[in-house]
């Protein structure tokens, strides 16, 4: 008998956006759903819970954003509360996966479908992208996040594999 598809939420945290996508694993495959704006850092939890009423997942999946030396900065301790939050609201297994590069991984995503962005939003220093294109590299971030999630899981072999 296989496992049955199991869908997830993944969530790219910021202060000003979320990215949220959605994944399952019967193909280990995640999309782009929305980006939530933040209102003084706090997320938008009514938006938050209505997209778990509407997808059911089984587990959410939240980008950390490790530094190359693994200190803990100021970021990574919200986002880690952001984290408490959405276990203590939705008693949901909340799983953690390093994010590094997630939105450059993004940006080079909407770039090569196509979903060209306008000029001067790349992710080069010292650039600023319009609002829209960030809320698409948010979306396509957290994409990328949970899709990385699932291909790190292991699949349980079925009677068949055995043999």
């Amino acid at each position: 008998m296989t496992n049955p598809p199991r869908t997830l939420l993944g969530f790219d945290f910021g202060l000003r956006r979320i990215g949220v996508a959605v994944g399952q694993t019967l193909t280990g495959t995640a999309a782009p759903l929305q980006t939530l704006r933040c209102i003084d850092g706090n997320p938008d939890w009514e938006v938050i819970s209505r997209l778990i009423g509407e997808w059911c997942p089984v587990a959410l999946v939240v980008g950390l954003p490790i530094t190359a030396d693994g200190t803990e900065t100021p970021f990574l301790a919200a986002v880690r509360g952001f984290v408490r939050r959405l276990e203590g609201r939705y008693q949901l297994p909340v799983h953690t996966i390093d994010e590094h590069l997630s939105s450059h991984e993004a940006e080079l995503r909407l770039s090569v479908a196509g979903s060209h962005l306008p000029r001067g939003t790349s992710g080069g220093a010292g650039r600023k992208a319009r609002p829209s294109a960030r809320e698409a590299i948010d979306r396509v971030a957290a994409q990328v996040i949970l899709q990385t999630w699932l291909a790190d899981q292991t699949v349980p072999k079925s009677a068949c594999d055995l043999i």
